[in-house]
């Protein structure tokens, strides 16, 4: 009798114990309670909050970045969204409320927190897209966002591609020399379009120049020239320049002492007039 007294005791004080833990969600967070409780980190009821961040902690944004905030009923195709939010600046991890009128959320219907960052040409977006609100969802959320390709980098990264596949292309060879400067090149094709060229130019003491000059539809498409003292020195500057297939200007810098920097208009220009009068020596199309 005395044993399973012992036992009842034991009982009675496991359940006055789990009584003053209370409950948590996965995450170990405190579980909302109901309306006028003491919860202080309860979401309110007509309220999306959360925080947004970036998948690379180390991403650097400027002043300028701009975080754009819709809650967005995805059921409903072209419905105006909930609620929306700019904020500028941006400091990361960024906090958000997005205010809501509680009897436009159809229930039925499933809601999201779409999230788009902008800070200069490089833009952010969300890979996954996290429910809020309905069906059992939560009002709050934590969003990280991943870095897209800029357009520029795009171009580049197309005519490294191509770089690497020159080594099956028909070649030809050229040389000229002037007071001043001896040049050297190489050009691939693929049947009679001029795809890549190699061009050295030695300026004996005024330096050497390693250009790399790529085509797309007979123009002008990718330039990448490193400048140097001498032709086995390190680059003092490496320029970059890309038009996308609409003929702008997209690929634009100018790297030196371990910095990139804007490549200027006029810096873009003189490469391309230089792409231009290589692919002619080169024949181009025939």
């Amino acid at each position: 009798m005395r044993r399973i007294l012992l036992s009842l005791a034991s009982v009675a004080a496991m359940a006055a114990l789990a009584g003053c833990s209370g409950g948590s969600d996965t995450n170990g967070q405190q579980a909302a309670g109901p309306a006028g409780s003491d919860n202080a980190n309860a979401a309110p009821a007509n309220a999306v909050t959360g925080t947004v961040s970036l998948r690379d902690a180390s991403a650097q944004l400027s002043p300028d970045a701009k975080l754009e905030l819709k809650l967005v009923d995805v059921s409903a195709e072209g419905s105006q969204p909930l609620a929306s939010k700019t904020i500028a600046p941006v400091t990361m991890p960024q906090s958000f409320q997005l205010d809501f009128n509680a009897s436009d959320v159809n229930p039925n219907d499933m809601y999201i927190v779409d999230v788009s960052l902008q800070d200069g040409e490089r833009h952010y977006s969300s890979p996954l897209k996290t429910p809020v609100l309905t069906k059992g969802a939560k009002n709050a959320v934590t969003i990280q966002l991943v870095g897209e390709a800029t357009p520029g980098e795009k171009e580049l990264a197309g005519y490294n591609t191509l770089k690497k596949n020159i080594g099956g292309m028909k070649v030809t060879q050229g040389t000229a020399l002037k007071e001043g400067e001896s040049r050297g090149w190489q050009i691939f094709k693929k049947g009679n379009d001029v795809q890549f060229v190699i061009e050295l130019v030695d300026y004996g003491d005024k330096g050497f120049t390693s250009t790399n000059y790529a085509y797309k539809n007979g123009k002008p498409w990718v330039i990448v020239q490193e400048k140097k003292s001498s032709k086995d020195a390190k680059p003092n500057s490496i320029e970059r320049a890309g038009w996308n297939d609409a003929g702008e200007l997209v690929l634009k810098q100018n790297e030196a002492g371990g910095k990139v920097d804007v490549l200027s208009d006029d810096d873009a220009n003189s490469l391309k007039k230089q792409a231009e009068a290589m692919y002619a020596k080169g024949g181009g199309k025939k």
